[in-house]
């Protein structure tokens, strides 16, 4: 069972509630493509190694096979090219942060968020 509580991103109107929700909180997208072994496994040690409570952001994920052009949707309104697996950090309406492949990082998210946990 996943340690995150994932929210499903399946709609392009989605992202400007997400850019909302930013500004009091942060909130992550992950882009995962369910065929392919390196995303699987960059999505399982994500999910093993969270720490971060769900009070601290919202995290959604975004399935690249069912939901293809919403990546490039992505890619557009927070100016971040497309890569998968990926993971965005979205703060205050706008992307601070984000990583792809084997530099998806817990730790990484919690040192620009400073978690401490």
């Amino acid at each position: 069972m996943s340690k995150i509580a994932w929210l499903p991103l399946t709609d392009s109107g989605q992202l400007m509630g997400i850019a909302e929700t930013s500004r009091p909180a942060p909130c992550i997208i992950f882009k995962h493509s369910t065929r392919c072994p390196l995303s699987s496994m960059v999505k399982s040690r994500l999910e093993n190694s969270w720490d971060i409570s769900k009070e601290g952001l919202d995290a959604y994920f975004l399935d690249l096979i069912a939901y293809r052009g919403l990546s490039n949707t992505i890619a557009t309104a927070f100016g971040v090219r497309h890569e998968s697996p990926q993971v965005l950090l979205i703060q205050n309406g706008r992307c601070t942060y984000h990583a792809s492949h084997q530099g998806i990082r817990v730790q990484d998210i919690k040192n620009i968020l400073s978690i401490n946990v």
